[in-house]
């Protein structure tokens, strides 16, 4: 039986050792990051033979969300437009510009997409994500973008729920703590809400006080009463990075934390083969309810691209895309800082 793991791995193939323990742990998918991608024909070859050991229903997952956070990046690959962006112009925008990335996606096996950011940008939110968020009505655009994912064969995942567009920390670094009230809560929740029945989901690493004293990826309460029953999520719910610093304890110890609270598939992005091999030993294992919505997942997966999107017609209504600067890349920032 899968692990209930997203793993990832250190470099541009597999190692011995990497081959060894994925094949041990039979996680769920793998996520892809900078650090794993140099061409196509690279990229292609590591995914076929991730597939190779772990199958091919396997999620193979990427942040491509356009604008400073894309894992495929120029010039090899076309450039996109941030969500902030594309929330300034017509929807149909962000429809074309979900069918382009698809289109990339596909092209080399990957099936995945932690997209769309949903949480709501304000004026004081962290720089690490209020570019990656729509400029406005992120219910509208953000269904928009998933369903064109979806038409296109890629399985969107939405994220962070419950909301942390009010956080002034990076959770990267710190843990978040987010004092509202009842109704900014319900503005936050509301553009995951109008887009519940997604099949993918993302928490998010915040502690909401009046909730509980717990991060929300490893509060049982917040789980149930906010992502499951107040949103009305019922698909796979997938924790952010572990590895952040929003979360204390070992892997192995967050991973089964996060699992007791609810969280279908916990989501591994340092690519440390000591990790890897430390979240292999341990019993993570997929509820039947975990199961059942990876099946509808991998229902996505298994389609194909249908729109055959045009990109000058994408780029003459996006105008020109800045030169984004690396040095605040969310988790390949938080990368670079381990290998410190």
């Amino acid at each position: 039986m899968s692990k209930a793991i997203l793993a990832s791995v250190a470099g541009l193939k597999l190692c011995d050792d990497e081959k060894f323990v994925l094949e041990q742990m039979q996680p769920v998918g793998v996520s892809l990051f900078g650090r794993n991608i140099a061409n196509k024909k690279q990229l292609k070859s590591l995914i076929k033979s991730i597939k190779e050991i772990i199958g091919d229903k396997a999620i193979i997952a990427v942040d491509q969300e356009g604008g400073r956070v894309r894992r495929l990046a120029e010039p090899i690959w076309r450039g996109y437009a941030s969500q902030y962006v594309l929330g300034q112009l017509p929807v149909s925008v962000t429809k074309l510009h979900a069918a382009l990335i698809a289109q990339d996606l596909n092209e080399v096996g990957i099936n995945f997409n932690y997209a769309p950011v949903l949480d709501t940008a304000y004026e004081n939110t962290h720089e690490v994500l209020k570019s990656r968020c729509f400029y406005k009505l992120p219910e509208k655009y953000g269904k928009a973008l998933a369903e064109a994912y979806i038409k296109n064969g890629i399985c969107p995942c939405m994220k962070h729920m419950p909301g942390h567009g009010r956080a002034t920390v990076d959770p990267h670094l710190g843990l978040p703590i987010i004092d509202g009230t009842d109704d900014e809560l319900a503005k936050d929740i509301a553009p995951f809400a109008a887009n519940n029945k997604l099949l993918a989901g993302m928490t998010a690493h915040i502690v909401l006080p009046q909730i509980d004293s717990l991060p929300i990826t490893m509060s049982k309460k917040a789980v149930k009463e906010i992502i499951r029953q107040r949103i009305g999520f019922d698909g796979l719910l997938i924790t952010d990075a572990i590895d952040m610093h929003a979360l204390q304890g070992t892997m192995s110890e967050k991973a089964k934390r996060s699992l007791q609270a609810g969280c279908d598939v916990v989501c591994y992005c340092g690519g440390k083969i000591g990790e890897l091999q430390e979240l292999a030993s341990q019993n993570l294992c997929l509820s039947d309810e975990a199961i059942g919505r990876l099946q509808k997942v991998q229902d996505i997966i298994c389609g194909k691209q249908i729109d055959k999107p045009d990109y000058e017609k994408y780029s003459a209504q996006i105008g020109k895309i800045p030169a984004y600067v690396e040095s605040y890349d969310a988790t390949e920032t938080l990368n670079r800082m381990q290998k410190a």
